[in-house]
């Protein structure tokens, strides 16, 4: 597994949150993700005006890891355009499982926990019989 270098996370975060489409919210949002093969790749939130269709930074940022060649998540940082940090929601911390498992690392305002403690009792296709 490639050693996480959090600081270049981060930045790639934010570097995606400043090409988000957000015209209702005025929100940035970015995510970036260390894969498994050492790649990192990035998603930026696009909202619509029919609020439950917007597009969250972190599930465009699932599209390109099979857009690049799949594999998984081993760490994500979210980011607002200003750098803030900012916490999946829901949705997309079962996304983020379900592409990185239980072990996979998520920047927190607790500091690096993995999934299993940002969504416990989760399941994924690991768990299918």
């Amino acid at each position: 597994m490639a050693e996480v270098d959090w600081d270049l996370l981060r930045a790639r975060a934010v570097e995606a949150a400043q090409s988000a489409y957000c015209p209702y919210s005025g929100l940035q949002v970015g995510s970036a993700a260390l894969c498994d093969d050492g790649r990192i790749v990035t998603g930026c939130n696009v909202e619509n005006a029919s609020y439950g269709v917007g597009l969250c930074a972190e599930c465009a940022m699932a599209g390109q890891l099979f857009l690049t060649g799949g594999g998984r998540f081993v760490a994500v940082a979210c980011r607002s355009g200003a750098g803030e940090l900012l916490m999946p929601c829901g949705r997309c911390r079962q996304v983020l499982y379900e592409l990185g498992g239980r072990d996979c690392l998520v920047d927190t305002p607790s500091g690096v926990l993995p999934m299993s403690s940002v969504l416990p009792d989760a399941f994924g296709p690991e768990d299918l019989p």
